[in-house]
């Protein structure tokens, strides 16, 4: 369990330089999308390894790699555009 742990968070780490290197100007400051990759990958190898259970490590690896994107993905701007207000609300 401790080698799954270890690479769930070089992984998430990994995923969270990438995006950071890619999606920049759409991303928050890195001190906020470091952590979210590193801890969305942890809880994706914990919630594999207790769906799945010990021995599927590349498994385990994809799932956290699968929540690490998706919790990354959540941070995302939308591109250029302002969002405002329906007139509804208004």
């Amino acid at each position: 369990m401790i080698w799954e742990s270890i690479g769930a968070a070089v992984l998430g780490l990994a995923l969270s330089w990438a995006a950071l290197r890619s999606l920049a100007d759409r991303l928050p400051s890195g001190r906020v999308v470091v952590p979210t990759g590193a801890l969305g990958a942890l809880f994706g190898a914990c919630l594999t390894h207790a769906a799945l259970g010990s021995g599927h490590l590349l498994a385990t690896l994809v799932g956290a790699a699968s929540v690490g994107a998706v919790t990354l993905s959540l941070l995302i701007r939308p591109r250029g555009r302002r969002l405002t207000r329906s007139a509804a609300v208004q």
